[in-house]
């Protein structure tokens, strides 16, 4: 009688289906860990890197081990957030608060160069004052400044024959002077003018003290534009005549104190009331 043979008992199948639901749970862990360390700062790098993983695991189903190296670096990101904050918080303003921004922002710009400016004209003064204690020569010279600049004074008497708009020989050093003081790197912009007395010319060269006053003005400018370091350009001449009085005219000493040549050296940062004005 044949032997029946024992069939070997069949080893049941291992299911293992649930792999497939995991693997695509720790991907999505994985998509949600780097959104969240990249929107903790904000990097072009970082962001490219992130792009391309995404965009490999959504579109050639990469799996998660794919990616257990990558590395996102972090350099300067804090600052890169810094600048994307500025980026919106001026991106929030309206149209009217971004002008009052950018005027407030040119006012303050202008503001701290008249202060500069301002500063330097105190010093020019400075310089012009010693010379003039340095030589005696305060009787005849005057410093102010002003809004409208550093004005010098000079007494006609010392330059001018009454009636003359001829500055005597013997003088004429002064205006070498000036000239020299009036060297400034970069040049400002100097306005000359003649100013008189109101007692009326007596002489046939000239029709009135207007005339006299102009033609003072110009040919004290003549003098200082003779020093090669000094461009023209940047010189002018006027002539008052007996219209912007200092002093009384009802006087001699008042009289003296009117005729006069002034040498006015602008700020190079325009008052904005004298450009109304």
């Amino acid at each position: 009688m044949a032997r029946r043979r024992k069939k070997k008992k069949h080893e049941d199948h291992i299911d293992e289906s649930w792999l497939l639901p995991y693997s695509d749970l720790l991907t999505l862990l994985l998509a949600l860990f780097i959104v969240l360390f990249a929107s903790s700062s904000v990097d072009a790098d970082k962001m490219e890197q992130m792009s391309k993983v995404f965009s490999d695991i959504f579109t050639s189903g990469t799996g998660v081990l794919d990616y257990t190296n990558i590395v996102i670096e972090d350099d300067a990101g804090s600052q890169n957030q810094d600048a994307i904050d500025e980026v919106d918080k001026e991106s929030t303003l309206t149209p009217e608060e971004a002008l009052l921004q950018q005027y407030i922002a040119e006012q303050s710009e202008r503001e701290s160069a008249m202060a500069q400016d301002q500063e330097e004209l105190r010093e020019i003064k400075a310089s012009i004052d010693s010379y003039i204690q340095e030589n005696e020569l305060g009787d005849q010279y005057a410093t102010q400044l002003l809004d409208e600049g550093l004005l010098l004074t000079i007494r006609d008497s010392v330059l001018f024959q009454s009636g003359s708009a001829t500055v005597q020989p013997s003088y004429r050093a002064i205006g070498d002077e000036v000239a020299r003081l009036l060297e400034f790197d970069p040049p400002r912009s100097v306005i000359i003018s003649g100013h008189t007395d109101n007692v009326p010319i007596g002489s046939a060269n000239f029709s009135s003290n207007w005339e006299l006053s102009v033609m003072r003005a110009v040919n004290f400018m003549k003098i200082i534009i003779e020093n090669p370091n000094l461009d023209p350009q940047w010189f002018s001449a006027k002539g008052f005549g007996e219209y912007q009085p200092i002093a009384t005219n009802e006087t001699e000493a008042g009289r003296a104190q009117n005729r006069r040549v002034e040498v006015l050296i602008l700020p190079r940062v325009a008052n904005k009331t004298n450009d109304e004005q």
